[in-house]
């Protein structure tokens, strides 16, 4: 041993003063051929692997020192050392007199033709090493010639080929080729003679029949299991004089065949992490593989998996609580996703949804990992959902990141989720789990029974033969451990609240509207709400949201619809009312979407609308913009706000394949000096009807639930009321005359509204039963567009105006006579506008004199009202008596009432117009004839 020592000093040193290469030649330095084989083509056979180089030299030496030598595998091309004894860097030792390593460490040899002054081809053992270094994968070690050599196998990050490298090979080795083989095989007796040690491939010695391995046959070496054709081997060399200038050569990997015979047994199961019905859950799947093909030496390793198509079953959809706060990995982040990289130096922990164990039957350790959120669109698939799946083994260096599409079903939100291009890599177990609890991403079906899990797996080996495995699950109970409905129904109780913020009578107020409903019941759809009498919008000097921006709204359903009206909102922001929210999600948590509540146009043949505008913006998904239009309109006879929900839009109960599981909406109306409250301080109602119509997976005809909440105004008491009426007629004076009457009601601004007015008219005036041209009927005035629009044009008797500061134009309209249950037919104001108000007022007689009973007016503020009722042939008034004559005795009785219950009585004069121009003229005739 001295002596060897002694020469390999001897030789190094000579090698140093040995003159090397000129610069010209080291361009010369190429891989000159290489090439691969295999001892048997058949998929997943265990063969013989064998790889050859040979560098460009010239009278025995290489143009250049060689440092590395990096070798890339073909793609399902694997080792399995485990099975076999290892060798220690001390046993391997660093002369090959030293070497103890175990002979069934084996598992190859290669073939080295060095150069330089220790010239010649050398037939070496490759041992498996003990304790690769950190981010190796395996190592295995050899001798070339008196140099201690490593082999290190890492996985590629990116296309998952194994890697072999020498790194740093002594450069007086003066590499020239090298033939290495690893053997399916390593204690087959076909390698017995190849069974030597170092020292033995330098002296020559070794026993004639070769050694006997004492272990088992096992496979070491395990063939693709993918016939896939172009397969190849890329060798790459670099140089000490030219290291910025690696030569490379790729050559062809032999053909693998007989896929066909390759088998394919996996096994899943899953399971959620609840079995509540319609409650956030995580998930369990687990992948089975089975490596009996590792352990016996004739049995074909079976199939990688190559894609995977998983479907969970229907009603197992997104949960849309798990939006709020989380974030998203992007393929930049994933890109710095490394074996050694912290949490968070890749993609972002808020992004994580679940994690990954998966183990290999070729490394003793499992690989660890977590599950992303991939940034919607901005993903290799280019959807909206994706994940992302990223497994490590820090020690061996090993990563693995797949990108996975996840399609919901667009009617019924069904997930599919597929991975694609499955590397081919020994993998025994994969075990994937979503995270539960309050922001889980799924929601569990909606009825309690066993469901099935369709998992749809295709091998390398045959693509065009997909094995499709069902998994049962199961749900036990309903939501919170309640019982399970009752006959696969669905329960429907919405919950309803509304009032205003502040309820001081007579003061403007934002006003609030709330729906919810529980987990596992129906779907809300459209809804209908009628406000508490008196709660009144004020839409003067507010513009409308366009329909063709509200056209615009509806379109923006792209990638990035949302945030286009979040930036851009399509409706101007002088049409804005209010702002809306939706609680979507289940359990306790939810995620909330803001949207704007604008003021619209006619829709649906009610008179103006609201539209609320939601940017589906949620988290980090962006799936376009919402829009709901209700239809709108006042109730001509009880003069209540109505949201019309037979003209109105639904509810959405499904985006983009993601059902919204809408639990609560709320609605504000908070745009200053917009809603007024009543001047009555009356116990009122506001009532709503939800119409609830299944789910997005299970829809059922819709059925309506009415709900209704308290609402009381405060404060009545200090609201005035001193209203003033002036009462005037024009025409005839003299008896048995039919003056037209011209009646002037003033509030003052602030006071409370009138509730009733009853107008006793003098003994002067009377009604001309005989002037009742034509009376319309009920029937008539309700008939075709109703409001008496049937009506017969005789039948109009007056005609009223009415200023509001609620509206930017007055209401106006004819005073019909209309028949009634009285002895008189009641006088009808048909007020017409924006809105449409019908008052009654009923005429009838009190101690001889003429009454007319307005009763039931909307409690709403009025700024002025005029009432003209015909005089002459169509007039219903006839004067009994001279009305100039001691005209301060015609004098009317007003009793008006307040809608807080104040009442004013007042005794306008009915001052007849025409005899005060009588006066006028008399009295200058009286001047005139004095000279004056």
């Amino acid at each position: 041993m001295k002596h060897l020592l002694a020469l390999a000093i001897a030789v190094t040193l000579a090698c140093a003063l040995a003159p090397g290469a000129s610069a010209a030649e080291f361009d010369k330095y190429a891989i000159e051929s290489a090439s691969s084989s295999l001892s048997s083509n058949q998929a997943g056979a265990h063969a013989d692997f064998t790889t050859t180089f040979q560098l460009s030299s010239a009278e025995g030496n290489p143009f250049a020192l060689t440092r590395n030598v990096v070798v890339k595998l073909p793609a399902g091309l694997f080792g399995n050392p485990r099975p076999f004894p290892t060798c220690t860097n001390l046993q391997l030792g660093i002369l090959p007199a030293e070497n103890e390593c175990p002979i069934d460490s084996q598992v190859g040899s290669t073939k080295i033709t060095l150069g330089g002054v220790w010239p010649g081809t050398f037939e070496d053992p490759i041992y498996n090493m003990a304790d690769p270094p950190p981010g190796v994968a395996a190592r295995f070690g050899f001798f070339a010639a008196v140099y201690p050599m490593a082999i290190d196998v890492r996985l590629d990050p990116v296309d998952h080929r194994l890697v072999a490298t020498i790194a740093n090979a002594p450069s007086l080795a003066a590499f020239i080729g090298a033939t290495t083989t690893f053997w399916g095989v390593p204690a087959a007796e076909s390698h017995d003679i190849e069974r030597i040690t170092p020292l033995e491939t330098i002296t020559g010695g070794g026993p004639s029949g070769g050694r006997p391995s004492t272990l088992p046959e096992v496979p070491f070496m395990t063939n693709p299991t993918s016939c896939e054709s172009g397969q190849q081997v890329e060798f790459t060399a670099t140089s000490y004089q030219l290291p910025e200038s690696p030569r490379t050569k790729v050559v062809p990997f032999p053909q693998i065949t007989g896929c066909s015979l390759v088998g394919f047994n996996p096994e899943v199961s899953v399971s959620p992490s609840t079995e509540q019905a319609s409650s956030g859950s995580g998930l369990n799947y687990t992948l089975e593989l089975p490596d009996k093909g590792l352990q016996f030496p004739n049995v074909r390793y079976d199939s990688e998996l190559q894609k995977a198509v998983v479907t969970l079953p229907r009603g197992m959809t997104l949960n849309p609580s798990e939006a709020e706060g989380l974030g998203v990995c992007s393929e930049a982040e994933l890109a710095r996703e490394r074996y050694d990289s912290a949490p968070g130096e890749g993609c972002a922990e808020s992004s994580k949804i679940g994690n990954l164990t998966s183990a290999s039957p070729v490394l003793s350790e499992e690989a660890t990992g977590s599950l992303y959120v991939a940034k919607p669109y901005e993903n290799p698939t280019g959807s909206l959902v994706a994940i992302y799946l990223v497994l490590k083994i820090p020690d061996r260096g090993v990563i693995v990141k797949l990108a996975g599409k996840v399609e919901p079903d667009p009617n019924t939100g069904q997930l599919i989720t597929t991975f694609e291009d499955v590397p081919q890599l020994p993998v025994s177990s994969f075990d994937l789990h979503f995270r539960e609890g309050a922001r889980s991403p799924l929601i569990t079906p909606p009825a309690c029974g066993t469901y099935e899990t369709l998992s749809r797996l295709t091998p390398h080996a045959s693509p065009a033969s997909p094995l499709s495995l069902q998994s049962p699950m199961g749900i036990a109970s309903g939501p919170n451990h309640s019982a399970c409905p009752a006959g696969g129904a669905r329960p429907f109780e919405p919950g309803f609240e509304a009032g205003t913020l502040n309820n001081q009578a007579g003061s403007y107020s934002p006003f609030d509207m709330r729906l919810t409903r529980g987990d596992g019941e129906q779907d809300m759809g459209k809804f209908s709400f009628v406000l508490p009498p008196g709660v009144v919008p004020k839409l003067a000097g507010i513009p409308y949201c366009p329909d063709a921006a509200i056209a615009q709204a509806r379109g923006r359903q792209g990638p990035k619809g949302g945030t286009e009206e979040i930036d851009g909102p399509s409706c101007p922001a002088a049409s804005q009312i209010g702002i809306t929210l939706g609680g979507a999600g289940v359990g306790s948590q939810l995620t909330y979407v803001p949207g704007k509540l604008y003021l619209a146009g006619p829709w649906h043949g009610d008179p103006i609308s609201a539209v609320a505008i939601v940017p589906a913006v949620a988290g980090p998904f962006d799936a376009g913009t919402i829009v709901v239009r209700e239809a709108l309109r006042l109730n001509p006879v009880t003069h209540v706000g109505e949201v019309d929900g037979s003209a109105s839009d639904p509810i959405p109960h499904i985006l983009k394949g993601i059902p919204l599981n809408v639990r609560e909406v709320r609605v504000s109306a908070d745009r200053p000096e917009f809603t007024l409250n009543p001047t009555s301080c009356e116990t009122f109602a506001a009532q709503a009807t939800i119409w609830g119509d299944g789910t997005a997976q299970e829809p059922l005809a819709p059925h309506p639930v009415d709900r209704s909440t308290r609402f009381q105004a405060a404060g009545c008491a200090a609201l005035a009321f001193k209203p003033r009426l002036a009462l005037k007629l024009r025409g005839g004076t003299r008896r048995a005359k039919f003056p037209a009457l011209h009646a002037v009601y003033s509030p003052h601004r602030g006071e409370a509204n009138l509730s009733r007015l009853a107008l006793t008219f003098p003994k002067s005036e009377f009604i001309e039963q005989g002037h009742f041209r034509t009376i319309c009927t009920r029937v008539q005035f309700a008939a075709g567009a109703g409001f008496g629009s049937q009506c017969p044009k005789g039948s109009v008797y007056g005609h009223i105006k009415v200023w509001t500061p609620l509206l930017d134009e007055p209401l106006q309209g004819p005073v019909y006579l209309r028949s009634s249950n009285h002895n008189l037919p009641d006088a009808v104001f048909a007020l017409h506008g924006l809105v449409d108000i019908e008052i009654a007022t009923r005429i009838d007689s009190v101690h001889g004199r003429l009454r007319a009973v307005v009763s039931g007016a909307p409690d709403a503020p009025v700024s002025r009202a005029i009432v003209d009722m015909q005089g002459g042939q169509k007039g219903l008034f006839v004067n009994s008596r001279n009305l100039c004559h001691k005209q301060k005795r015609n004098k009317a009785l007003v009793d008006a009432g307040a809608q807080n219950g104040k009442r004013q009585l007042s005794r306008p004069v009915l001052r007849a117009l025409a005899c005060g121009k009588h006066r006028v003229k008399r009295h200058g005739r009286h001047h005139r004839r004095h000279g004056r």
